[in-house]
């Protein structure tokens, strides 16, 4: 075990899958020199034929992936922000995600993309959106959201050697967060959740890093006697329904939070699902705690209310119990 930063645990991931399968390579804007820490190392250790800097130009490089992989590499495409996706949707929905079925199976599709989620820090309107849910959407796309550095470790080597594009979102308020992480070879199965927290009165889910909020928040609960049950569901698309569903069965509520906007977000996703399949398991209304339906300002006294806190999932884990 070794103490890593949540960047660090993504560097190392990518760092060993180059060095175990030569397929790999890596490319991006400004990745050469590490523009936002996620490439540390990278370009002294593999050179310029494997770290291959690109220009400004999303659409065009998503593409140059897309058809890298389908004749046998493994390309890793650091996106830098994840609102970056919208410049290159074209190529990631017509040729990234729909290819295999498309061709019949003729091609597979060995590409994952680093997506940073960088929001809360006053970037405004174009660069603030966190579109896990945006991507959700689109078949053929799988999606994971880690909320600790063991996990992107895990997911990240899992999602590089899938055989179906992979996008994984890192959420830039979990950067600094540093936990032991395993030296191994360690792997994550994309499509298992985590209990992170036991409990028997409350189920609360988050996504990327409101699951750190959930842990806060079914903490301070404690205190007032309200036991909390913290679920991770570390992969989006494909999403652990079963374990949810068991634990709602086991408490009765549940409260979802995520950090995307309201309206068609992950949570929302998850609260239709578990009142189709576990309706009968409960016992209160389903709350979400989520970003509002609206663009994010520049302003941090507009934006940073917003998102979800420690102190709105009190309040709904509050509400929920009556």
């Amino acid at each position: 075990m070794t103490e890593l930063s949540f960047l660090a645990a993504g560097t190392q991931a990518v760092h060993e899958e180059m060095s175990r399968d030569d397929r790999v390579f890596v490319l991006g804007e400004d990745i050469s020199w590490n523009f936002f820490g996620t490439t540390a190392g990278l370009f002294e250790s593999f050179g310029p034929d494997r770290v291959r800097d690109t220009p400004i130009a999303e659409s065009g490089f998503v593409g140059a992936a897309a058809g890298a992989a389908m004749v046998g590499m493994r390309p890793v495409v650091d996106m830098m922000i994840a609102p970056f996706f919208y410049v290159a949707f074209d190529q990631l929905v017509s040729i990234v995600a729909k290819s295999t079925y498309l061709y019949g199976g003729q091609a597979k599709l060995p590409v994952t993309f680093r997506a940073a989620m960088f929001y809360g820090v006053a970037a405004a309107g174009q660069h603030s959106d966190r579109p896990i849910s945006t991507l959700m959407t689109i078949p053929g796309l799988k999606i994971i959201a880690p909320s600790c550095p063991t996990d992107l470790k895990g997911l990240l080597k899992t999602a590089i050697r899938e055989d179906d594009p992979v996008v994984c979102f890192e959420d830039c308020r979990l950067w600094g967060m540093s936990e032991e992480v395993p030296d191994d070879d360690y792997l994550v199965p994309l499509g298992t959740a985590e209990v992170k927290r036991e409990g028997s009165d409350v189920t609360v889910v988050g996504v990327a890093g409101t699951v750190r909020l959930a842990l806060d928040a079914a903490e301070a609960l404690a205190a007032d006697g309200v036991s909390v049950e913290v679920i991770d569901p570390r992969s989006i698309v494909p999403l652990d329904v079963d374990t949810i569903l068991r634990s709602v069965a086991k408490t009765g509520r549940l409260v979802v939070t995520d950090p995307c906007h309201q309206m068609g977000s992950v949570a929302s996703e998850i609260s239709a699902t578990v009142a189709e399949f576990g309706y009968s398991d409960l016992v209160a209304p389903i709350i979400r705690v989520t970003t509002p339906h609206t663009h994010i300002p520049f302003s941090p006294p507009l934006e940073n209310h917003l998102y979800p806190s420690q102190e709105r999932l009190v309040a709904a884990v509050q509400r929920v119990l009556g």
